[in-house]
């Protein structure tokens, strides 16, 4: 990558070239229009203007433009327009003055001596100017683009108000630009746009920062593949949405962290450097702050008289580098700035100015936010290296965090007291806890936190500075966090810490806290050896009842109802679980509500109660938030609402909670449910990325220890993956792994899937007779008990055996269910096995595209069209049509097609139907292929003239 990263493709400006496109219009209808277009320096004011001029190539139309030079009132004047004239006679040849040279010679020194200088012959060379864009515009429009307005000189905006006020020239648009963040208050521009804000035809516009998701769009163009999730964050944290950044910060080697690019830095420090030096040192206070600062902070810190401050401040409010903040205070304009200041001080004054900060707050919280005060304590005196200081104020932080449920915020303090307790002789003193305390709190945050490696770390150090003799309840505590850890990181099942665990509880003594331990081995075991799990889990609710404590027996009973789930079938189960359910929700137990649901929807998924277990789902992740679990248990309850959604047909909003999902980033296994969801989905829409979160997914085949339900469901991908990738071998080859491997019978669930999947491609393989016969062999023994499983197998048999009735049985069997998906794929196959009659077939196909339309299942789509082509049959797509001409375009896509035409933004587009913004996108771009345009506009421009709109 390149210090020079540029996206070819302009993101989140749909709209705003929407309203130039508007303004062209009025101008064609020989109504005057000028548009002003603002923005901050490097939010793509002049990449807008080109993406608008690009797509009025080939119209019937004149572009110009000149450029405003940063040159000042002492500049050369005229400067833009010199340069729009130079232009058209370098086209059209000097009778385009139409005998007018020596008033042009004003502009342009090549023609001559210009006339002597005088308001009357500054008259005539405005006058001269209208004339000749008249002229010009009388054969065709004429778009004068003047960037920069910002640096125009007073002879450049006399001319430009001549020309929108007096002129009033007919079919011509005048697009200008200018810098907002360079508008001081005694800047002259800003007295001349309020002039032209109040003449008719004149629009200001202007250019907001992107969100998140056109970060997103804009660092997938730049980087050529889709960005995790946390580079996303990071860029558009310190980017803050302005292209230029995103572009500098995506040609570093690592776009998510390290130091501001060197090309960077200097550009956001010269404006620095033009302030005068008490200003500067104002700005260097305040860069230690923080991005957002109060007055009175920055008055006790900054040690000035208050007059001297208040003027200094007005200086850097005037070079726009602060601005105000709404709660009373000041914020820096861009947070690059204030780091670019910082990283910028010396070492000395470093130390120096943090401790200054944390002294003012230690005697008054009040001058920082509400709540605030114990974090910005810790982060200055770690700052100012006064290692006793920063390590009792980290601890106090970090206690505070978690009594907010800020995990991430507490398990970062924590490994902070850590690193500091060897420089801190007395650190247990002043803290008033032993290493190990620290150790074990440290790894108990770290896994709430969801920094599953780092658990790993520390319950290691801390078993090995443990006797657990001594403490037999501490060890076995550790050892089960340790065992969950391991089995999440796929490195190991448990058993053996579970065991020891076990052992060591025996030795113990009564009490809550062991009954509890008691549940979590019962929880670890689970996956490991049923019988043993339900033994220990009826022993732990034993022992709860005993106790009397209402939180330790809903613990027990949320437990026990989890190991039913996975021991006896799922409608026995339920009456189990609902009642834990009930009674961690009227004890308020959140947590344990929370993993409650997740056991209930997932067993109303598997019965086929798909509405249920939606709605189950949904209500427990505004808990799992509540108490800081959106990382583990939110996920999962997030990936079981999307599953339900995707059986539903609501695909749109089932990918917009997998995407929710994804920015949680849940370490480990933990993230599996959401890669495997939306890589399966993708791959059903067609959509780019499903062969990166599949790729990702799959590579937990390679772990020494999976679940076997995980297991199941990646072997599925990846046989679904090679058959939508044109390549039947390898197809064949992963579903003749997948067929031998003996948890098929343990999870039917997911079994099914992987059986229809292998039968798919055993019948496209050349050789796939013996796969075939496996596949017979494996359903004729796996339970069939519930819809979905009754539905799968009946697709099995048609697609091994085929035959119409065969097929009919699977369509009926998949109504039965309800899955949306399924359905169709079965009504595909019955359509095929209907060959013979023509009219029936063709009916079917019908009820394919309209299911297949509604989803967006884009292959599905197209396999529908090619049956249809086979068969001699008009496409399906021409039973939803609702013009002329409209079968080329999908139900979605007109949906798509009409929010462009609106001037919404793939972000805009996608945030309204429910979809990613990289789904949107792939809409867009194959809305423009299928209608042969260049671009967004001229598609909208199709639309209403074919009246697919309509």
């Amino acid at each position: 990558m390149t210090a020079h990263a540029h996206s070819e493709v302009l993101v989140g400006r749909e709209a705003d070239l929407a309203a130039l496109r508007d303004a062209l219009k009025r101008a064609r209808s020989a109504e005057p229009s000028t548009v002003l277009v603002g923005g901050e320096a490097g939010v793509g004011k002049t990449r807008l203007v080109e993406e608008f001029r690009r797509g009025l190539a080939g119209e019937p139309l004149r572009v110009l433009t000149g450029q405003c030079l940063e040159l000042g009132e002492e500049g050369l004047p005229f400067a833009p327009f010199a340069a729009a004239v130079r232009e058209l006679v370098r086209s059209e040849g000097m009778a385009v003055l139409d005998g007018r040279e020596r008033e042009f010679a004003r502009l342009l020194p090549e023609l001559g001596p210009p006339p002597e200088p005088g308001d009357a012959r500054r008259g005539l060379l405005f006058e001269s100017v209208g004339a000749l864009l008249e002229r010009v515009g009388g054969e065709q429009p004429v778009v004068l683009i003047i960037e920069d307005l910002h640096w125009a000189d007073r002879a450049t905006r006399d001319l430009i108000a001549f020309l929108v006020r007096s002129a009033r020239v007919p079919q011509l648009l005048l697009i200008g630009t200018y810098r907002t963040d360079e508008l001081h208050r005694g800047h002259p521009l800003r007295p001349f746009l309020a002039e032209l804000d109040r003449v008719r035809g004149v629009q200001r516009h202007e250019l907001g920062r992107l969100d998140r998701e056109g970060t997103a769009e804009m660092l997938t163009q730049i980087l050529g593949v889709e960005p995790r999730d946390a580079t996303v964050d990071a860029v558009n944290e310190r980017a803050q949405g302005i292209p230029f950044f995103i572009e500098q910060f995506a040609a570093a080697a690592d776009p998510a962290c390290g130091d501001i690019p060197n090309s960077l830095r200097d550009l956001l420090l010269s404006r620095v450097d033009l302030l005068p030096e008490p200003a500067q040192r104002v700005l260097r206070v305040a860069a230690v702050g923080g991005t957002k600062f109060g007055h009175e902070l920055l008055f006790r810190v900054a040690g000035m008289e208050e007059a001297a401050l208040e003027s200094a401040l007005r200086a850097i409010v005037a070079a726009q580098l602060i601005v105000f903040d709404p709660d009373g205070g000041y914020e820096f304009r861009h947070a690059l700035v204030r780091e670019a200041v910082h990283d910028d001080l010396l070492p000395g004054e470093h130390a120096r100015m943090h401790a200054r900060y944390a002294e003012a707050v230690e005697q008054d919280p009040s001058l920082v936010s509400a709540g605030r005060a114990p974090a910005e304590i810790a982060h200055h005196w770690h700052a100012a290296r006064d290692h006793p200081r920063a390590l009792v104020s980290a601890k106090r932080a970090a206690d505070e965090a978690g009594r907010s449920f800020a995990y991430g915020e507490q398990a970062g303090l924590l490994d902070r007291v850590l690193e500091l307790w060897e420089d801190v002789p007395e650190a247990g003193s002043l803290l008033g806890i032993e290493h190990l305390d620290l150790l074990e709190e440290a790894a108990l945050v770290a896994i709430d936190s969801g920094d599953h490696m780092r658990a790993l770390t520390l319950t290691r150090v801390a078993l090995g500075d443990l006797d657990a003799a001594a403490e037999p309840m501490r060890a076995a505590r550790l050892l089960l966090r340790r065992a969950k850890l391991l089995r999440n990181a796929g490195k190991s099942d448990g058993a053996a810490e579970s065991d020891e665990a076990y052992r060591l509880l025996g030795l113990a003594p009564q009490g809550p806290d062991r009954v509890r331990l008691m549940a979590e081995v019962a929880h670890v075991y689970s996956g490991i050896d049923g019988d043993r799990a339900t033994e220990i889990a009826e022993e732990a609710k034993a022992a709860a009842a005993d106790e009397g404590d209402l939180a330790t027996l809903v613990a027990a009973e949320v437990v026990f109802g989890e190991v039913c789930a996975g021991r006896m079938p799922p409608e026995e189960a339920l009456s189990t679980m609902y009642a834990a359910a009930e009674r961690a929700r009227a004890a308020g137990d959140l947590s344990s509500l929370s993993h409650s649901l997740v056991n209930i929807s997932d067993s109303l998924y598997e019965i086929g109660r798909y509405e249920e277990s939606a709605a189950t789902a949904a209500e427990g992740v505004p808990d799992a938030d509540r108490v800081g679990v959106s990382r583990t248990t939110g996920v999962f309850l997030l990936a079981n609402h999307a599953e339900a959604l995707i059986a539903l047909g609501r695909w749109n909003e089932a990918d917009a909670r997998l995407a929710e999902a994804a920015r949680h980033d849940p370490p480990g296994r933990l993230a599996l449910p959401w890669l495997r969801l939306r890589g399966w989905l993708r791959l059903a829409r067609g959509s780019d990325g499903a062969e990166t979160l599949i790729d990702r997914a799959a590579m937990w085949l390679g772990k020494r220890y999976l679940q076997s339900e995980n297991r199941l469901y990646l072997l599925d991908l990846r046989i679904l993956l090679a058959l939508e990738s044109g390549d039947p071998v390898a197809a064949a080859e992963a579903a003749r792994a997948a067929v031998i491997e003996p948890c098929v019978f343990e999870r039917p669930r997911y079994g099914w899937p992987m059986l229809l999947s292998s039968a798919r491609a055993a019948m496209a393989a050349p050789d796939g007779q013996d796969l075939a016969r496996k596949v017979a062999d494996v359903a004729s023994r796996l339970p069939c008990v519930y819809p979905a499983e009754k539905a799968y197998a009946a697709q099995v048999a048609a697609v091994l055996a085929g035959g119409e009735e065969r097929w009919r049985a699977a369509v009926e069997a998949w109504r039965a269910d309800g899955h949306r998906y399924e359905l169709a794929a079965a009504l595909l196959g019955l359509a095929e096995a209907q060959a013979a009659s023509r009219a029936v077939a063709a009916e079917t196909l019908s009820e394919v595209n309209s299911i297949a339309d509604e989803l967006g299942a884009g292959p599905l789509l197209e396999a529908a069209d090619t049956l249809a082509r086979r068969l001699g049959l008009r496409s399906p797509g021409a039973a939803v049509a609702v013009a002329a001409g409209t079968e080329i375009l999908t139900a979605r896509e007109r949906e798509v097609l009409r929010l462009v035409a609106e001037g919404q933004s793939n972000s805009q587009i996608a945030a309204s139907l429910y979809i990613s913004p990289k789904t949107a996108s792939v809409h867009v771009s194959r809305i423009i292929a299928k209608l042969e345009v260049a671009n967004r506009v001229e598609a909208a421009a199709v639309a209403h003239r074919l009246g697919l709109l309509d």
